[in-house]
């Protein structure tokens, strides 16, 4: 047993999406691995999947994108 644990302590206003519970906290509860943000509102924190997929599917789209796997020249 650890003498000093490092518990995570969030700030008031800073809000995290639970990818584990599909929650969200407001501050960083969870383990880092499990969470998504900081977004700066509830409503963003709610929305971060969302977000994801759209930043995503912008970053395929992009033409600079080459990995050769769409077929693009090198």
């Amino acid at each position: 047993m650890a003498l000093f644990k490092r518990k995570t302590v969030g700030k008031p206003g800073e809000w995290f999406f639970n990818v584990e519970t599909g929650t969200v906290e407001e501050g960083p509860q969870s383990p880092g691995k499990n969470r998504m943000g900081p977004y700066a509102s509830r409503e963003e924190a709610e929305r971060a999947l969302q977000t994801a997929r759209e930043r995503t599917s912008e970053w395929e789209s992009d033409p600079r994108w080459r990995d050769g796997s769409r077929g693009s020249e090198s």
